[in-house]
């Protein structure tokens, strides 16, 4: 488990687009745990202007909302609305989480990695 996370972790620090996250401390978390320096913060931003800003930044995203029912209503729907705008959607970073892992938050993205190499 702990090759996949390390492998997951060198892959997203390689991604040359804009990683978007809900909040700062989400944010804080992927600095911390992978010197992650191009992440958006959505927080009270309406809609139409995150996607108006990512549009002029960038092709390619990487959407790491929460893995709950809002955070996944979230992703359809920046999903949606980027690749309206012609942005290319990663969704491999946010189904390694759902599939691999037990994090349901990123902020707590962190703590988990921790326990996984403590385990190790």
């Amino acid at each position: 488990m702990i090759q996949d996370i390390n492998e997951w972790l060198e892959k997203l620090k390689k991604f040359k687009g804009v990683i978007i996250v809900e909040g700062p401390k989400d944010k804080k978390a992927l600095q911390n745990i992978a010197g992650m320096k191009k992440i958006f913060v959505l927080s009270k931003k309406p809609l139409y202007s995150v996607v108006e800003k990512i549009a002029s930044e960038t092709d390619k995203v990487v959407i790491l909302t929460d893995l709950d029912r809002k955070g996944k209503e979230l992703f359809a729907r920046l999903r949606n609305h980027l690749q309206k705008h012609g942005i290319t959607i990663d969704d491999s970073f946010r189904d390694f989480l759902f599939k691999k892992t037990h994090v349901s938050h990123i902020e707590g993205l962190e703590t988990y990695i921790s326990k996984v190499r403590l385990e190790k």
